[in-house]
């Protein structure tokens, strides 16, 4: 591609709001006491108005970015010697995590039972080099690092949400219930996203055997008219991890504006004191969150991943705040 192309290419324009919606700002309350450690504690937390896409980014959307900018993904190129001192990377070739449901029960605490790092996965390759994305067009665009996700972005005009940002999105203008939808997973019965229905990591009890991701739309929207903020694929956000702080406030008169997350530091895996590699929020939870594994389809749920890593199940949306680029709320 000439060099005066791929500017205009990469330049960042007048977004486009087709395909979104606005969310006007409010307070809520973040997190959760019900759950899993990490979401703790509810905290009041006010934002301002922005538009969210109503949909994860697809891979027709993906596959768009990419001709037009000539992006590779982190997955796709080899490893940098210089994010890794000191490992060894020799005939280390280009790949990604693929789930792979193992033949009998296995314990619970180790995911590489299920998680196959998989040479020539990526997003066009979902399950390995013999697969493609023929006819999955309008599903999630997977295997995308955190920094795959910020080009498209910022390709389109747009940014990554913040973590507050996405779940008040989520919770579609409701407040303190454990769903998107309620405080039961599925109220009569319903289905009402893509997470694992049966027990996790073996048997599934969905009707069509389906374990990976669906067609973006295929469940109910929520009230903002937004889908798959649940289930199908996690989501990045741009803020660093970090665990909430006990010190942040309930109360509405003293709502947290705006909050951004930690630094980069902060993110740091204090488990794997040697890996300094940043880890960022993700949200929504998956199609392999299961009632017996990761109950995290709920808007309060938030999963740690390190910026270089990418998955089977981890897709993005995008936002434009308002002001930015000439976006309004008209």
């Amino acid at each position: 591609m000439p060099a005066q192309s791929r500017h205009r290419a990469f330049r960042a324009s007048r977004p486009s709001l087709a395909g979104m919606r606005l969310i006007e700002g409010g307070s809520f309350a973040m997190g959760s006491d019900r759950f899993y450690p990490e979401e703790a504690p509810v905290r009041r937390v006010k934002v301002d108005s922005f538009w969210i896409d109503e949909a994860p980014v697809t891979n027709a959307a993906f596959a768009a970015f990419v001709a037009a900018t000539g992006h590779r993904t982190f997955v796709e190129r080899p490893p940098d010697p210089k994010l890794y001192p000191g490992a060894d990377l020799d005939g280390v070739a280009p790949g990604s995590l693929v789930f792979r449901p193992p033949a009998a029960l296995v314990p619970l605490d180790d995911p590489s039972w299920w998680w196959d790092f998989v040479e020539g996965a990526d997003w066009r390759h979902p399950t390995g080099p013999d697969s493609s994305i023929e006819g999955l067009d309008d599903h999630p665009v997977v295997h995308v690092a955190y920094e795959d996700a910020a080009a498209y972005a910022k390709w389109a005009g747009k940014a990554l949400p913040t973590e507050a940002e996405w779940e008040y999105a989520a919770r579609g203008g409701s407040d303190g219930l454990d769903y998107a939808w309620g405080d039961e997973l599925a109220p009569g019965g319903a289905i009402l996203a893509n997470y694992w229905q049966g027990m996790f990591p073996v048997a599934t009890t969905k009707a069509d055997g389906n374990y990976r991701t669906t067609p973006v739309g295929r469940f109910p929207a929520n009230d903002y008219g937004l889908v798959d903020m649940i289930g199908n694929v996690w989501e990045w956000t741009r803020d660093w991890y970090a665990a909430p702080q006990a010190a942040n406030t309930k109360s509405p008169c003293c709502a947290i504006p705006n909050p951004r997350g930690a630094t980069r530091a902060q993110s740091y895996d204090s488990a794997m004191p040697e890996v300094r590699i940043g880890r960022k929020v993700l949200k929504g939870g998956s199609h392999l969150c299961a009632a017996n594994y990761c109950q995290r389809y709920r808007p309060a749920a938030r999963h740690a991943q390190q910026i270089d890593s990418a998955t089977s199940h981890i897709g993005f949306r995008c936002v434009v705040r308002r002001g930015a680029s000439g976006a309004s709320g008209r």
